[in-house]
């Protein structure tokens, strides 16, 4: 698989809530950071968004956000409305008149992710990835949208259960979405499938994890100087390629610890590790524990 899909399937990312929200009149709410991904599809009308320190853009029909690592924000009919402080809830939400037609519906939620890993992912994406309906209704990702849209105003059988599906690969859709452009020039591994050169390095990697790498190696394939191609992946990744290397590496171990079926010995092969003995040194000073305390202290036992 290809870096993005190996993360992905690391992670095991499925819909933890899905929620409709609608509004009628006037109104404003505010929600407090969450660690969780977030995630909104305007359904009908618009509304405005704020984040921190911000000034409020307008979000309409038809368009997805999804922001890795939920911060504290404000959503509201109009800009400059008064907001009241609100908690994520798991079941429907009605903004401002309580009665009447909604002239707003959105879908919103999290994504519920492996949380020990999860970390991987959100310091390798950009702050926020925003599709509105008239960049993405020609792609996949746009269809992706109009099918979700056109089930949730449904109640054919099985709808949840559909939607719940639906909203786990367009986030797979959203995060390899070719419009997707950082905001805040944060490093990352979208960026990273933008760059030809190195892109062809992190699918090597990601195919022979176990390969004694070495930037002078990394570089041929990148067809670059060693020295620039460190500086380079070291700018668009946010760390050096051994590193990153190290930290993918650390990834399975832990995903491996956690699943419990395997042995320290086979870990530590299957990773590039001479011993069981130089994988629990490399495991331990990254992670600041052994892997044996590692997975007793998540509920695995018996491994050897």
């Amino acid at each position: 698989m290809d870096p993005l899909s190996d993360i992905i399937a690391l992670l095991r990312p499925n819909t933890a809530i899905s929620k409709p929200i609608t509004g009628r009149g006037h109104w404003g709410v505010g929600y407090a950071a969450q660690d969780a991904p977030g995630f909104t599809i305007i359904l009908k009308g618009a509304c405005w968004i704020a984040f921190e320190g911000e000034e409020p853009w307008k979000l309409e029909k038809g368009a997805f956000l999804l922001l890795p690592s939920t911060p504290a924000f404000t959503l509201s009919s109009h800009p400059g409305m008064g907001c009241e402080p609100r908690d994520p809830m798991d079941v429907p939400v009605r903004h401002g008149e309580p009665d009447g037609e909604a002239e707003f519906e959105a879908l919103g939620g999290t994504f519920r992710m492996d949380a020990v890993n999860a970390p991987l992912l959100l310091a390798l994406l950009p702050r926020m990835i925003h599709i509105p309906h008239s960049a993405g209704r020609s792609a996949r990702l746009g269809r992706m949208i109009d099918l979700i849209m056109d089930e949730c105003s449904g109640d054919e059988p099985g709808k949840d259960m559909i939607l719940q599906r639906m909203l786990e690969v367009l986030l797979v859709e959203a995060l390899r979405w070719h419009g997707v452009t950082p905001d805040d020039n944060r490093a990352g591994l979208l960026n990273g499938m933008r760059d030809p050169a190195l892109v062809r390095v992190l699918r090597a990697m990601h195919a022979d994890v176990r390969a004694d790498w070495t930037v002078a190696s990394l570089a041929r394939i990148a067809g670059q100087s060693r020295s620039a191609f460190a500086a380079r992946f070291g700018a668009i990744l946010g760390c050096g390629p051994i590193e990153y290397l190290g930290r993918w590496r650390m990834a399975l171990a832990k995903d491996a610890l956690l699943r419990g079926a395997k042995s320290l010995d086979r870990i530590a092969d299957e990773i590039g590790y001479e011993s069981a003995s130089a994988f629990s040194t490399a495991f331990r000073k990254r992670l600041g524990c052994p892997p044996g305390k590692f997975a007793r202290t998540s509920g695995v036992d018996g491994l050897a």
